[in-house]
């Protein structure tokens, strides 16, 4: 038995149904707290995502100078990415007049523009090969425009459609349940479908938070954004201390012969 010891160890969790649980509650916490600033707040969206993007800059650098998976730092960063997605959205979709059609197609066309120069780089997409700080940059790069795009898509969703925002969560919730599908009854790509779950779990988590904070009047629940942006906290840091959370596997890793 011999085991190959220049593996790198990955830098991002394990996808199992605890990733996605966290990574739902994230996007949702990105929407209520992203608009606490913006709107409760009333900081604006240009300040807010000036915040934000400060902040996310800041996340990034330390999740990439760290040596190892450290789930704190990592779910802090993708709080970070999608609170700055939520604001730099809603500053392009509403302060620029870009709308959430015309926003959601240069963010979908930046998103595919960055996975296809990833994967020209690197040779792949897959998160089991983030352990790199060149393919880090790529993945924060790729995860930072999903959030963005996410928002747009959840507030084209919930308001050019009129399916208004528990009708927008049903549907992205259960395009998530098509790919669940995929996963388990084809032989699909997990690469894409990885992918195409990440982004989808954000507009899902945009409608939610749209429902929890928004006016009766406009379909929501007109709930507190700082209160529902605290619960969600809470039950984030409650998921990392109650359940396990580990490096994903890096395909050279743990192999032995």
């Amino acid at each position: 038995m011999v085991a190959l010891t220049d593996a790198r160890a990955s830098k991002v969790p394990e996808v199992t149904l605890v990733f996605w649980i966290i990574k739902i509650a994230a996007t949702t916490l990105g929407e209520t707290g992203g608009d606490t600033v913006t709107m409760t707040m009333k900081l604006g969206y240009l300040a807010g995502s000036a915040i934000f993007l400060a902040a996310l800059a800041v996340m990034v650098v330390v999740q990439i100078s760290a040596r190892r998976f450290h789930p704190v730092i990592y779910w802090a960063t993708i709080v970070a990415s999608t609170t700055a997605g939520t604001t730099m959205a809603d500053f392009a979709d509403r302060s620029l007049g870009i709308g959430y059609a015309g926003g959601s197609t240069v963010l979908l066309l930046a998103l595919i523009a960055v996975l296809s120069l990833w994967y020209w780089s690197m040779g792949s997409v897959s998160v089991e090969t983030v352990s790199r700080p060149g393919i880090e940059a790529f993945y924060w790069a790729t995860i930072t425009i999903s959030q963005t795009l996410g928002t747009a898509l959840g507030d084209w969703m919930a308001d050019d459609t009129g399916l208004g925002y528990g009708g927008g969560a049903l549907v992205f919730g259960a395009g998530l349940v098509a790919l669940a599908a995929l996963y388990f009854w084809t032989a699909a790509s997990r690469v894409f479908l990885f992918w195409a779950a990440f982004i989808l779990t954000r507009p899902l988590g945009a409608t939610v938070g749209d429902f929890l904070d928004k006016p009766v009047s406009d379909g929501g629940m007109a709930l507190s954004r700082p209160l529902a942006t605290a619960v969600i906290g809470v039950f984030i840091v409650l998921c990392l201390l109650v359940l396990p959370q580990r490096a994903g596997g890096h395909p050279g890793a743990a192999k032995t012969e």
